[in-house]
């Protein structure tokens, strides 16, 4: 029999999303029913002020050859990839309860699909049917408990990949398998008993149409999500998504704005009301995703395509709320210079620059434009940024092989590796309170001097001082996610943009 905690919970949802129920789309998903007919209606909710889903299904099983339980679903056609983080809500009744991501060719019982599952004992497996009444057949997982579930289609091969919030990526394969390619995806929950309601809360959801496998960098772009992270949590919203690609974001030091960069024009995101103007930069409408604001946020410096110079990028900066007339930083004919961070005097920037053939860090003094070199490697060096108190430099260098966080004195003096595994990282930012370091690790087997676009990336973070780096989001991104400094004021928050075709 139910539990009394467990029927006044269920009576509390219920009773909570009743206004909902005239309504159809379940925030992404297109609705929600029971499959196969369980005995115990579920019940599936949306909460727009966090983003979260939470589901209630009971089901004798989902197993052999038929399956039971509550589905909040949508379509899609093709290849795609669905996050999602999950938790069980209560302590549950039977350990072989069932929750994930499954894959349906129709919306009946007994027919082809597959599941991305963990149960409440913690075991985990890719389960699948391969033909209409068949068996249920499993791959089962050397992760357990896991809280993150991932399943991405790659044509008919099929990819589940599971961890523990803040860890790596546990993957099982299935290859071969029948299914069609449109197909009702979606998050489900099974009691494993028929007498009871199981309930799971689901965060960072998220569905991704990838990019092909033609793919063209710089020709063919993805549409964008611009998202906030809290940190402490890893809890992810999404303010706002768009075919365009936008690239990015930049926190205000008032914390009323994101600036973002698109198609050569800034553009800002007023937090509170939701909103986007464009952000006026004069004649400098071919900007890259290299803007930075000063420390005191009366500066916003930028990387444009010069038309004077041979058209390479070149270093301005005008004041924060726009201008018609940037002022030019870089002398010319000396080549391109790509910005990354201000003193926090604002005497002076940082960049990358194509020098000498090989790309190096430079300061520039901003009013005579006198460069200093910092580093001089043939070797990629690249995203230098100042610590708030001016005391150190942090970039990413590929100089050991792979591309790893280094930092140095502001005279170039002390460089020094701050991170070691086998990711490559790139873009350290550095909190405005100086205690931590966020930056985006892009796959173990990329060109380590290359930061492209629309792959499995991770936003990790590390203390200021050092230390092993823990993951707090999983992102399907890359070039144009994380490259300018994007820390909430008050050192709580990140911005970061994320790709999926829309």
């Amino acid at each position: 029999m139910m539990s009394l905690k467990k029927t006044l919970l269920i009576l509390f949802l219920i009773l909570t999303i009743a206004p909902a129920k005239s309504q159809t789309k379940i925030g992404v998903f297109d609705n929600h029913l029971d499959i196969g007919e369980p005995k115990n209606k579920g019940f599936a909710y949306y909460q727009a002020e966090d983003q979260t889903y939470v589901i209630g299904g009971s089901g004798k099983n989902m197993w052999f050859n038929e399956d039971q339980f509550q589905y909040l679903w949508t379509t899609i056609q093709g290849d795609f990839i669905l996050r999602a983080e999950i938790d069980f809500m209560g302590e549950g009744v039977d350990p072989h309860r069932k929750v994930g991501w499954i894959v349906k060719n129709d919306l009946n019982g007994e027919t082809p699909h597959v599941n991305a599952s963990t149960h409440g004992d913690g075991l985990t497996s890719l389960q699948y049917r391969k033909t209409i009444g068949g068996d249920t057949e499993e791959i089962v997982s050397k992760n357990t408990v896991p809280d993150v579930i991932q399943l991405e289609r790659r044509g008919n091969v099929f990819i589940m990949s599971t961890a523990k919030f803040g860890e790596q990526f546990v993957e099982v394969q299935l290859e071969d398998m029948p299914i069609a390619n449109q197909v009702f995806i979606g998050l489900y929950v099974s009691s494993h008993n028929p007498d009871i309601v199981e309930v799971a809360k689901f965060r960072n959801v998220r569905i991704i149409k990838p990019a092909a496998v033609d793919f063209q960098p710089y020709r063919d772009y993805l549409g964008s999500r611009l998202e906030v992270m809290d940190v402490s949590t890893g809890h992810r919203k999404i303010l706002f998504t768009t075919t365009n690609s936008i690239q990015a974001p930049n926190w205000t030091p008032d914390g009323k704005k994101l600036i973002y960069n698109s198609e050569g024009r800034m553009y800002q995101y007023h937090l509170n009301e939701g909103t986007i103007s464009p952000l006026n930069t004069g004649f400098a409408i071919k900007n890259n995703n290299d803007h930075v604001l000063s420390f005191d946020g009366t500066l916003m410096g930028l990387s444009s395509h010069n038309p004077a110079d041979n058209n390479n990028s070149t270093l301005y900066y005008l004041p924060s709320e726009g201008d018609s007339n940037p002022v030019v930083v870089n002398k010319p004919g000396l080549g391109a210079s790509y910005l990354h961070g201000w003193s926090p005097d604002k005497k002076e920037m940082l960049f990358t620059g194509q020098r000498n053939g090989q790309y190096d860090i430079y300061s520039i003094d901003v009013k005579t434009g006198v460069e200093k070199q910092l580093t001089n490697l043939k070797t990629l060096d690249d995203g230098p940024e100042y610590s708030p108190d001016g005391k150190h430099i942090f970039f990413n260098s590929v100089r050991t092989g792979k591309m790893k966080l280094w930092k140095m004195d502001p005279d170039g003096k002390n460089q020094t590796q701050l991170t070691f595994d086998e990711y490559n990282d790139w873009f350290p930012h550095i909190s405005p309170d100086g205690k931590w370091i966020a930056f985006i690790s892009f796959p173990k087997d990329i060109d380590p001097s290359d930061h492209p676009f629309y792959k499995h990336c991770l936003v990790r973070i590390m203390p200021f001082e050092g230390g092993p780096p823990r993951i707090i989001g999983y992102i399907y991104g890359g070039q144009g996610s994380i490259n300018v400094p994007s820390w909430s004021p008050d050192s709580k928050s990140i911005s970061f943009v994320t790709n999926s075709k829309l």
